[in-house]
């Protein structure tokens, strides 16, 4: 029977929504500049790599609007349709996003190798050097003020991972400059011309871990994995107490996070005859009070049953 006083809300969710939306917005103008800058710096010095990492920039604004569409969907109220609200739309949109960002290294991967096969190109050193400086410095600042708004959104940390991915690409451009610059003033132009795109497929090599974990840990929710370790130990540590509380066998415990849900099930197998709804229902509020803390809407049942097969 599901606890009477579900879902129980942690602290200060609207507070939260409202940080998250913030950031996000806040991150989609930030890519609109920079990437627009990028895309014009690249077609000017015919920098395959600063071009990637325009389009790759630009992207992100798409990938923000995604973001906050998951974020309407997921603060919305359960409904007649949604009977459990929609909070898988969270990690639906992380996926989303890691996808989209995997087909942008393999697309700057197929430019790059393109680039190579055709003798190398005569990308401006001086464009790479300046842009890549000013770009990791400024996706640098814009990752690091998303994580100080909204560090416990999973939205707002995937966009965190592209502006790290997007610093990473623009520090190597700069020191790609860097290096195509000596190599020109030293007589070694033809060398210079692959700086460009070795660096491309040297960028997507370092970054593609980040769009993968992306990928890797919005699917692990959608298939209802367990929560993040230091959340299933805070779980537990409730149960325990409860359980110690009433004097009651080990019980069976699951636990999922979908977004900013977190659904705990807690199936307590005891002897009959000697529990009733007025205890059982104590027993309920005993885990829940304890979950209340957690930075999640919290979704707890809690079970006693006499039969071992409906706590399977």
């Amino acid at each position: 029977m599901p606890d009477p006083g579900r879902p129980v809300t942690g602290p200060g969710p609207g507070a939260s929504e409202h940080r998250e939306r913030s950031a996000l917005l806040e991150s989609a103008v930030a890519a609109a500049l920079l990437g627009t800058a990028a895309v014009v710096a690249g077609l000017v010095s015919r920098s395959g790599v600063v071009l990637f990492d325009g389009i790759y920039t630009l992207a992100g604004i798409a990938l923000v609007g995604v973001s906050a569409l998951a974020s309407r969907a997921a603060a919305s109220r359960p409904s007649g349709r949604y009977p459990f609200g929609r909070h898988a739309a969270t990690p639906l949109a992380v996926v989303v996003q890691g996808a989209a960002l995997v087909a942008t290294l393999l697309y700057g991967a197929a430019d790059a190798v393109g680039t190579l096969i055709a003798g190398g190109s005569d990308a401006g050193a001086v464009t790479m050097l300046v842009y890549g400086g000013a770009s990791a410095a400024v996706s640098a600042v814009v990752a690091w003020r998303l994580r100080r708004r909204a560090a416990d959104s999973a939205l707002v940390d995937a966009e965190v991972v592209s502006w790290w991915a997007g610093a990473a690409i623009s520090l190597a451009v700069g020191l790609g400059g860097v290096v195509a610059l000596v190599l020109a003033r030293t007589g070694r132009d033809t060398a210079a011309g692959f700086v460009d795109p070795v660096l491309l497929l040297v960028v997507v090599v370092l970054v593609g871990r980040l769009p993968v974990r992306l990928l890797r840990d919005g699917m692990h929710e959608l298939l209802e994995g367990a929560p993040p370790p230091e959340v299933g130990a805070r779980v537990r540590a409730a149960v325990d107490a409860a359980r110690a509380a009433f004097d009651l066998p080990e019980p069976l415990v699951r636990a999922t996070k979908l977004g900013r849900r977190l659904y705990v099930e807690v199936d307590f197998v005891v002897d009959r005859g000697r529990w009733d709804v007025d205890t059982e229902d104590e027993v309920r509020r005993a885990v829940a009070v304890r979950l209340r803390d957690l930075p999640f809407d919290v979704w707890a049942t809690v079970e006693l049953t006499a039969d071992p097969d409906l706590a399977a």
